[in-house]
């Protein structure tokens, strides 16, 4: 097995937050929340091991996402592992909108990337364009990548994309995120379903000047995180699918907190600056996670070096 490491890799790849309220399937941001992943190839059949969040849900075999993520890595290197032994700690929420989806996509590649000698040559850019293939829009996947708060977003040719970019945006090290987390998650595609194929002419400018306002906020005007955080555009249609969390973002934005839907929900995030503990306003049965911003994105944790 020469074209592989003979030792186990870690991966460490970090939750997401997308949309950040106006900043539809563009914005995205890496929070302090992390799964990890280990893995090592062996010389025949699947070993999988799933512990934390998901661990009586996911699946065992070739259908885990981490697995298909990671095979599709692996036919872009040119090389096919004859075994694996896997080892997934998940400690993102499943199905919260928390970017537990992408964490797996993107932890995949870069685990399979990570396994195969010369496997550098699968770069970040490659490995995002491939990410954005899987998971079909970057806004989660390119922070989980590059880390931070990312503007992204791709070109499409025939119905495929043909480019995806992204670039890291500005974020004052004062702000920082609080999740509120409840019971139970929603689908992504049963959110993404709610949403109308057309919008008025003026909702598009107005959610258009709250996500410009918003780049501004994180960059440096925490003052306008609240204003920058309103969303038009696609957070109302979906409030009949979760119905607790449009209740709580409409009692803390009432009370000056920049909340919102983290991606397609149910998580409420709240940006704020000043590290304000925010813990007495966790409904029951839910959770409540302080988080910073993860700078870095997808990393390799072991071995060292």
């Amino acid at each position: 097995m020469a074209e592989f490491l003979d030792v186990p890799v870690t991966i460490q790849v970090p939750a997401t937050s997308a949309n950040l309220g106006p900043g539809f399937d563009c914005l995205g941001l890496a929070l302090d929340l992390h799964d990890l992943l280990t893995g090592e190839v062996t010389d025949g059949g699947l070993e999988v091991e799933v512990v934390g969040e998901g661990e009586t849900s996911l699946p065992r075999d070739d259908r885990h996402l981490v697995v298909r993520a990671m095979k599709a890595a692996f036919q872009v290197l040119g090389v096919e592992a004859p075994g694996l032994r896997l080892r997934f700690e998940n400690r993102i929420p499943q199905s919260r909108g928390l970017g537990s989806s992408s964490a797996a996509i993107v932890g995949g590649l870069a685990l399979a990337r990570a396994l195969v000698v010369g496997g550098e040559r699968f770069d970040d850019d490659s490995l995002l364009f491939l990410a954005n293939q899987i998971e079909g829009h970057p806004d989660n996947v390119a922070p989980a990548v590059v880390g931070g708060f990312v503007v992204a977003g791709q070109e499409v040719a025939d119905g495929q994309p043909a480019e995806v970019w992204a670039i890291s945006a500005p974020i004052a090290r004062s702000i920082s995120a609080v999740a509120f987390v409840p019971p139970t998650g929603v689908s992504t595609e049963a959110a993404r379903g709610l949403l109308p194929e057309q919008v008025p002419h003026a909702v598009a400018a107005a959610n258009t000047g709250r996500a410009a306002m918003l780049v501004a906020a994180l960059a440096g005007a925490p003052d306008q995180l609240l204003r920058g955080t309103e969303d038009f555009l696609h957070q109302s249609y979906r409030s009949s699918a979760m119905p607790e969390s449009f209740a709580l973002v409409n009692e803390l934005r009432a009370d000056g907190l920049a909340a919102f839907i983290s991606g397609a929900g149910p998580t409420v995030l709240v940006l704020v600056a000043d590290g304000a503990d925010l813990s007495g306003r966790c409904p029951d049965g839910w959770t409540c996670h302080a988080l910073a911003v993860d700078h870095a994105g997808v990393r390799v944790v072991a071995p060292a070096g």
